[in-house]
């Protein structure tokens, strides 16, 4: 019996179809997977009506780009619903006048309490101040405000955690080579990661090639890395200090066909680097509770604001995620 060609085309179509809908499930239900493994929070206040009006909080991010501050945003918004709160989210834009700016025009408005977290540790700390001396709390996350006017501190210890990212590369490479670095040098947090991941390669024998300024933004860091890759072309080892700094990284290393010869560590998993991550040229991320820092921060300025107690730091552990473990953790690339 002879097939028709068209019959054997419509064939090949509706078995293409079929795969690609396999496909289109698959990933489907891994998202869905990945979403019921979000981390509850672990305590929710009870709210309050200061002089019987909604509670108002303001949090002033770095930037909405990043996958890892959407995921703060997401986590404060989680408990805001819950103690019936209304949260207003402001874009600090990767700039520290602005994100002081934020807080002063937070303060003015009558908010009751603040969240920021901050770009430069140093130059929010007069905004924090003033914030304070109106009577307004106000809860740092994620980056460390060593002030006496921040209420409460929730976040990791990056120098530490950048530490341990250095040893696990030391182990990794057996004490031996040359590890570059994409940075961010106007991030406070950045620079304690690149002091601390640093100090630990070349306790452990590695030495420390160049360093590169991404400026927290991910084009900028595409940009600073395929120079970094063009200038040293038998680089081995790269360190990014940043969700931005590790997606340009990826892609410069991807663009330049060096997958096989690079190995890359960095900070804060995402969309476009679970890839490397799986197929192991990724050798490890340093993975912060994104939510759970939205959760502790927006639980914090909510106790402050209703007068009631809350800790004055309060940590947050991180988790190395490697190519043996992604898998248990693809509800970090929930947005």
């Amino acid at each position: 019996m002879t097939t028709k060609p068209w019959i054997a085309a419509l064939g090949v179509a509706l078995l293409a179809t079929t795969a690609c809908d396999s496909d289109v499930r698959e990933q489907q239900a891994e998202e869905e997977s990945a979403a019921q493994d979000i981390p509850e929070p672990t305590e929710v206040p009870e709210g309050c009506e200061p002089d019987g009006e909604q509670l108002e909080i303001g949090l002033v991010t770095i930037n909405l780009q990043a996958l890892f501050f959407n995921q703060i945003n997401s986590g404060a918004e989680r408990i805001a619903e819950e103690t019936g709160a209304d949260l207003q989210i402001v874009d600090g834009d990767d700039d520290s006048v602005t994100q002081a700016n934020a807080v002063e025009d937070l303060v003015a408005s009558g908010v009751d309490a603040i969240i920021v977290d901050a770009v430069d540790t140093e130059g929010i700390k007069p905004a924090v101040r003033d914030a304070e001396e109106a009577g307004v709390p106000v809860v740092a996350v994620d980056a460390v405000v060593d002030d006496p006017a921040v209420a409460t501190q929730v976040g990791v210890e990056n120098t530490e955690a950048g530490a341990q990212m250095g040893e696990f590369l030391v182990e990794e490479s057996g004490g031996e080579g040359t590890v570059h670095i994409v940075s961010a040098l106007n991030s406070t947090i950045q620079l304690q990661r690149q002091d601390g991941f640093s100090e630990a390669v070349e306790d452990g024998g590695m030495s420390v090639g160049s360093v590169v300024d991404g400026q927290n933004v991910q084009e900028e860091a595409e940009d600073e890395a395929q120079n970094l890759l063009t200038a040293n072309p038998d680089a081995e080892y790269i360190y990014a200090t940043g969700e931005p700094a590790l997606i340009g990284l990826a892609s410069a290393v991807r663009s330049q066909d060096l997958t096989d010869q690079v190995t890359v560590v960095g900070w804060d998993l995402s969309e476009p680097t679970v890839d490397g991550l799986r197929d192991g040229w990724i050798g490890g991320i340093v993975q912060q509770n994104t939510f759970e820092l939205g959760y502790q921060s927006m639980s914090a300025a909510v106790q402050h604001a209703c007068g009631e107690d809350a800790p004055e730091d309060i940590p947050v552990p991180i988790k190395m995620l490697t190519p043996d473990n992604i898998e248990d953790y693809l509800y970090f690339l929930e947005k």
